[in-house]
């Protein structure tokens, strides 16, 4: 131990990270014997622990032979693990002693009152365990459950050079007792250090042992590649990764760019199986070779001090092996050769997209942390003003989008990608869009590099990371990880992504030499150009032709390339200075003890509504000016609703010369359409947020609707609608369940019948009329004065000038109530034809979300089933890849949902639900009682966890108003309303809205229906398939089983008729009855996951659904609830008001 703590003493310790002017936590850099390094955080203030560890191992290490290798291992690490160590201590003391805690206490008393039942094996291994100071995590989701009774999640993702593992968690596991804040002054000396006190450390404990001792469990194998599988499917319809496999597939085949890295059931388990291959010994080979302390990086932040992050790293960490492995480069394999490049490529998408892409050959430059050269190409290319590239072909109503930069594929691979989004008449003209984009490439390049431009960008890359702001821990803790494997200065790990340091010309001249016309590739996306697609990829099935690019074009590109001079447009050019840029950025700082919870209303009269509060915590030069126009015009029709969504979007596109400039410095505007009215939102650095909110006024107010222009923006919503019936199932569905919930709500294909019959004349006539009468109500929140704020809002009133709008013509917020008893289901088929995921949304209604007790107790239940509902839905029965429960508030409606994305159909999945939630109402019952509250301590934790910037303030007071409640306590309020709740009154509550056996619940579910089935298995696979699931089951059970009674009573079995799945279900059920002679629960327990697994349990129902045909006549004859109300008197929230 003494030995231990000198080398401890003598590590060396970076700890002067250059951060954030406003960022409070102090930070550490420690390298552990075993060469994994460590980034420790301690945050005083924090609510939420976190830890993250990146392994410099991703998908460009898969086995040629089994590509998905490394995603499918990121999967399985979670699947259990051998055991963790733990704190030494005495457990044979005597329990009295005051050095053992309750816990230490039962695990002594059990060890001496040995339970009448136990095994004597089961007991002595027990007491092995307590002897050798040991506990074990074996349990698959032990981890999660941990997690989650301590208001946490986790995650992990797997890139090509990395994989990525964090978590977030309360950093107490005592209750706070209000959302006030810890006090600024708590110092490092006057936090608890106890284990047994800090969540962090139970979930470090577990956490560890994915990288100590996972255990690639047998019985869940097969569950997790078919996870891995289903994962893949649902993205198999998804053009973002069609057209990224297709690009890679075109690489040069020798990089590890061109494999596919999701993988699939087929070339992880089925493929491997027919070579002879042990798939579990392959994976855990794979963990072998290439996981190494040595190339992981770890990152902890808690409330705990330095040093004993410190320790807990080393007592945990250091355990990981060490083969002292060599960072992969990729320095003499191009990811182009001359093979790949001056190849164009025309691909078929899903979605109906119109894109061209240059893609250029070009270098890593993580070295070049100080400079990032890049970036000073990108933002000329890929600039939006005048004189730029997309300015230019906007004009020529060629593009309405266009984006540009580098990236590092890996350490000695980078590419520069130019990607435009074409008009229907911008792909006729792609040639031409290309030779624009030379032209501007070869002017750049006439010219030295341009200070000034690199001033601009170390300016405002220096103003933005002085004024960053904390974001959620484990999104830093997982950023900070990946970072850590780049060659920063362990000095500015912080700022060494953010902050381009110095003007190095030389460095720039290089890089522009990769952009030319000989190294780059060419890519055009269309469903209709050219045609004749004569090759499909491998992994998606894309359509695509590829062809070198024709010797005539590669000549008039290097024209235009090399007297781009004399011939291109004189509307090109360097964009002019950046006016933008803010200067003034003091903050007038005033402590206060505690930071108010709610905006005063500093004006109120009948035009207008003033919020206002002054920012008291986060300290920014910044601002939010959130200002909703209220009236009922823009969603009287589907017509309308469609005409205010163009106005929208000619508003914005007559915006994007002007705005690209406050963009590109922090300062950002909004301007949408919504069922209530319109809303503009300018959010930024406040010093110009005033000139930026003015011409947005102006515009709304006096845009020009030019005929070229409305034509394309039409033609751009137009494809939007369409496009949205392709979209992944799971994204429509909340749509459907919307709409069935509101009185009125319009569906994409009642707008797409609208808009073919609207003209450029129609908005000119409309729009004014939105404008001419409405109710202005504004929230001025952060770095401003009161009298900024009624400036503003006298800014708005003078440039809109609408009339007076009627208190009785301001729309009302409700929603349909669902009568007890009821049980409607809502089907609707999908429209592309290639999908074969069915989804289900299972909506039970509860009452009024202004019933505060309601709404309390269904927080609890969303909490209580969150990770039961995962691991039996999607781990065990494996229905899909998309598993979620929750809450479901929406306007008045309270309810709790259960969503699956699944190739089962809806009516099983409605009965594996039920199931779920039969289930889940008998662990409820049986609860403990300190299980119990810590579900309510978990609920708690999520409702007062504390905000991490000024918008995220900002977003939660505008929400509230938008909601019309102005509900601003209503995190403290849920608090107040969890914390009495019984586990008797859950009971009740599940008993009378939840229970599928309940006469008195309502039921919605909506049903997508998939038009293409998934390959159906021979009877010789379900057979197959019966055994392995069966024998994982009895696995996870802890039954000891020889399967080949099971394989001999399928021998004879016949699969071919359609009583297939009756006959499969009695000779598992025989075999559990009568070959392993199990007792009757068990054999239910059993067959009923077997049969889960196989598709084969449907669940009896006494009654079925009411299927809803006419969704008019439906509501129709329901019930609508109580409009939402604010929850007091908005009088009460004036300034001065004795009881704000």
């Amino acid at each position: 131990m003494g030995e231990r703590l000198n080398q401890r003493d003598a590590r060396e310790r970076i700890e002067d990270l250059e951060r954030p002017a406003l960022d409070d936590r102090s930070y550490r850099v420690v390298t552990l014997p075993n060469r994994l390094e460590v980034l420790l955080i301690h945050d005083p203030n924090t609510d939420k622990a976190s830890a993250a560890l990146d392994v410099n191992v991703g998908s460009f290490s898969d086995a040629e032979d089994m590509p998905g290798i490394a995603h499918a291992v990121e999967h399985l690490l979670f699947m259990g693990t051998e055991k963790v160590s733990v704190e030494p201590k005495s457990w044979l003391q005597d329990p009295r002693s005051s050095s053992l805690g309750a816990n230490d206490a039962r695990c002594w008393a059990l060890s001496r009152n040995k339970p009448e039942h136990d095994a004597d094996s089961a007991y002595l291994l027990t007491i092995r365990y307590n002897w050798t100071n040991t506990f074990q995590y074996p349990k698959e989701n032990a981890y999660n459950q941990y997690l989650n009774a301590h208001s946490g999640h986790s995650n992990a993702y797997t890139a090509s050079t990395s994989t990525n593992y964090y978590f977030e968690l309360a950093a107490s596991s005592s209750t706070p007792t209000s959302s006030k804040a810890p006090s600024p002054n708590a110092t490092q000396e006057t936090l608890p250090t106890a284990k047994d006190d800090s969540p962090l450390w139970g979930a470090l404990d577990r956490f560890g042992q994915f990288f100590v001792a996972p255990l690639f469990l047998e019985d869940t194998l097969d569950r997790e590649l078919k996870a891995v599988d289903s994962e893949n499917k649902k993205n198999l319809q998804s053009d973002t990764w069609r057209l990224h496999q297709l690009n890679k597939a075109l690489s040069n085949p020798n990089h590890p760019y061109c494999h596919f890295s999701t993988g699939s059931y087929k070339t992880l388990h089925d493929d491997p199986i027919v070579r002879g291959v042990k798939i579990r010994d392959e994976f855990i080979k794979f963990y072998s070779t290439h996981y190494s302390a040595n190339q992981m990086k770890l990152v902890i932040l808690g409330r705990e001090s330095l040093d004993t992050l410190e320790e807990w790293a080393e007592e945990i960490f250091s355990k990981v092996p060490n083969k002292d492995l060599p960072q992969k480069r990729w320095d003499d394999v191009p990811v182009y050769t001359k093979n790949e490049l001056m190849m164009q490529t025309f691909a078929r998408p899903v979605f109906e997209l119109r894109s061209l892409e240059l893609t250029f050959l070009y270098r890593d430059e993580e070295d070049l942390y100080e400079s990032h050269p890049s970036r000073y190409l990108s933002h000329l290319i890929g600039h939006e003003g005048p004189g730029s590239i997309f300015g230019y072909i906007k004009a020529k109503g060629w593009a309405n989008g266009l984006g540009a930069g580098g990236s590092s594929l890996c350490p000695g691979t980078g590419i520069f990608t130019i990607n435009v989004k074409l008009t229907e008449d911008g792909l006729k003209h792609y040639k031409e869009v290309t030779q624009v984009i030379f032209q501007y490439i070869a002017m750049i390049r006439e010219q030295p590099p341009q200070q000034w431009v690199v001033e601009e960008q170390i300016r405002m890359s220096e103003v933005d990371f002085r004024f960053k702001q904390k974001s959620p821990p484990s999104r830093t803790t997982s950023a900070l990880a990946r970072e850590m494997q780049k060659t920063y200065n362990r000095k500015m790990l912080l700022s060494g992504p953010a902050v381009i340091r110095k003007f190095d010309a030389e460095a720039i001249s290089q890089a522009m030499t990769f952009l030319r016309p000989d190294n780059f590739r060419l890519n055009v996306v269309s469903q209709i150009f050219p045609g004749g697609w004569d090759q499909k990829e491998k992994w998606y099935g894309t359509e695509y032709i590829n062809e070198r690019i024709p010797e005539d074009f590669v000549a008039e590109i290097k024209h235009t390339f090399e007297n781009s001079a004399k011939e291109r447009p004189k509307e090109l050019h360097f964009p002019h200075k950046n006016e933008f840029i803010p200067n003034r950025l003091e903050v007038e700082k005033k402590e206060v003890e505690v930071p108010l919870k709610a905006p005063k209303l500093i004006r109120m009269d009948e035009s207008v509504r003033t919020w206002y509060k002054k920012d008291d915590q986060f300290w920014v030069p910044k601002a939010n000016v959130h200002i909703y126009l209220r009236t009922p015009i823009p969603h009287v029709t589907a017509r309308t609703t469609v005409m205010s969504a163009l106005y929208r979007n000619l508003v914005s596109d007559a915006l994007v010369e002007y705005s690209y400039d406050a963009d590109i410095s922090g300062l950002v505007y909004e301007f949408n359409n919504h069922t209530a009215g319109l809303s503009i939102s300018v959010e930024g650095y406040n010093d110009k947020l005033h000139v930026l909110l003015e011409k947005v006024l102006v515009q709304v107010r006096d845009l020009e609707v030019r005929e070229d222009r409305f034509e394309i923006v039409r033609e751009h919503m137009s494809r939007s609608f369409r496009n949205w019936d392709f979209g992944q199932p799971f994204h429509q569905v909340g749509t459907f369940s919307r709409y069935l919930k509101s009185e009125k709500s319009f569906l994409t294909d009642e707008l797409l019948r609208e808009i073919e019959n609207i003209t450029a004349q129609d908005i000119r006539l409309f729009y004014p009329q939105i404008l001419s009468q409405a109710y202005i109500e504004v929230l001025a929140h952060g770095n401003l004065h009161k009298e900024e704020a009624l400036q503003i809002t006298d800014l708005v009133e003078k440039t809109m000038k609408p009339k007076r709008l009627p208190p009785s013509h301001l729309g009302i917020q409700r929603t349909l109530i669902l009568p007890p008893g009821s049980n409607y289901v809502y089907e609707r088929q999908l429209k592309d034809p290639a999908n074969v995921n069915h989804c289900i949304e299972y909506s039970l209604y509860v009452g009024n979300t202004m019933d505060r007790d309601l709404r309390a107790k269904v927080l609890l239940l969303s909490q209580m089933t969150d990770e039961p509902a995962f691991n039996q839905l999607r781990t065990i029965e494996q229905l899909g890849y998309v598993v979620f429960s929750g809450t479901a508030f929406a306007d008045t409606w309270a309810g709790y949902r259960i969503l699956i994305q699944s190739e089962k159909d809806c009516d099983y999945l409605e009965g594996r639900i039920d199931h779920f939630l039969n289930s889940f109402e008998k662990m409820l019952q049986e609860m403990k009682e300190d299980e119990f509250e810590g579900h309510k301590r978990a609920v708690i934790n999520k409702r007062l966890e504390k905000l991490k910037n000024l918008e995220q303030e900002g977003n939660r007071f505008w929400n509230h108003i938008f909601s019309d409640a102005y509900d601003f306590s209503q995190a403290d309020e849920d608090v107040l309303h969890v914390e009495p709740l019984t586990k008797q009154s859950l009971v009740d509550f599940f008993h009378h809205y939840i229970s599928p056996k309940s006469p008195t619940r309502a039921k919605l579910s909506v049903h997508l229906v998939a038009r293409a089935k998934p390959k159906e298995a021979t009877p010789a696979e379900r057979k197959t398939q019966a055994v392995t699931s069966l024998s994982t089951i009895l696995k996870a059970e802890k039954i000891d089983a020889d399967t080949a009674k099971l394989e001999s009573r399928f021998e004879a079995l016949s699969l071919d008729n359609a009583k297939a799945d009756d006959a499969l279900g009695a000779e598992l059920l025989a075999y559990l009855a009568e070959d392993l002679e199990l007792e009757g629960d068990v054999v239910e327990k059993v067959l009923d996951e077997a049969k889960a697994a196989l598709g084969l349990a449907r669940e009896k129902r006494v009654s079925g659904p009411v299927r809803i045909e006419d969704v008019h006549v439906w509501k129709a004859g329901l019930q609508m609830s109580t409009g939402v109300r604010p929850v007091k008197d908005l009088g009460e929230f004036m300034e001065g008001n004795a009881k704000l």
